[in-house]
């Protein structure tokens, strides 16, 4: 990549509201990416979720690790980096380089076997990837939520859908799009469990734009628009696409009746 075609890619990857992600090497980001730019979705739920240096956090379907970096490197926090598509040491080298091996722990599992003791995590998040595995009405009572501390928070930003997409889908959208969920979905789904409260369940504001800009970037730095969805984003105006921001907090005690 040229001089130049990296400061036009600092400049399309650059967001005001976003200035932690915006240190990052443009170059870096585009290598290791897996889809919507993640360090923007995971500033976006640190602007509304309580991460501290003295925390012990869950990154669930981390992908290559940047999520688990700006975690450790703008927050100070230690972050077990959990994924099963990418290998621990290819994301074990990414985290060396970055220079927070002291910090971040790469850990290969499915989500439905974590390898965690209950209660030992501080908070939990997933960014672009909860949708693959906690759609299911038992996953995160009966898988994830055991391993977070109470009064822990856990926070997710995954794409969803401002309303529900009819049965019939819309001729603009990808087959590939029935796994969206609105965001009143997602705000239900977790109100069943009587462990959780839902603290925020809101859609990422101005998240469709934000995907689109990304895509654009991405399709100017590969120089192909294979595999792109800027079209169907443009077309979309965020009727149906974009993404849930959603908190919940563990209970202290839960609210179910004893005996």
């Amino acid at each position: 990549m040229t001089s130049e075609q990296g400061d036009q890619l600092a400049a399309q990857l650059h967001v005001e509201r976003f200035p932690l992600s915006a240190k990052y090497d443009p170059e870096w980001v585009m290598e290791n990416e897996m889809g919507p730019n993640v360090l923007w979705l995971t500033e976006a739920l640190c602007q509304v979720m309580e991460i501290r240096p003295d925390m012990r956090v869950l990154d669930m379907g981390c992908g290559k690790t940047m999520s688990s970096i700006f975690l450790a490197k703008e927050y100070g926090c230690q972050v077990w980096a959990t994924d099963l598509w990418v290998k621990p040491t290819d994301n074990w080298q990414r985290i060396r380089e970055a220079g927070v091996e002291d910090r971040v722990f790469p850990i290969y599992a499915e989500a439905h076997a974590l390898p965690y003791a209950d209660e030992f995590f501080d908070a939990i998040v997933s960014l672009d990837s909860y949708h693959f595995f906690g759609t299911d009405v038992e996953y995160l009572e009966r898988h994830m939520l055991k391993l977070l501390k109470r009064g822990g928070q856990i926070g997710i930003v995954t794409p969803a859908s401002p309303q529900q997409i009819p049965q019939t889908m819309p001729e603009h959208l990808e087959d590939w799009l029935y796994f969206m969920n609105s965001i009143e979905w997602w705000r239900k789904h977790w109100d069943r469990y009587p462990d959780i409260q839902v603290e925020l369940a809101e859609e990422l504001p101005d998240g469709w734009r934000l995907w689109l800009q990304w895509e654009e970037a991405r399709d100017a730095a590969r120089g192909t628009k294979e595999g792109s969805d800027a079209d169907m984003l443009r077309v979309d105006q965020g009727r149906y696409l974009g993404f849930v921001r959603m908190i919940g907090r563990r209970r202290e005690q839960t609210n179910e009746p004893s005996g």
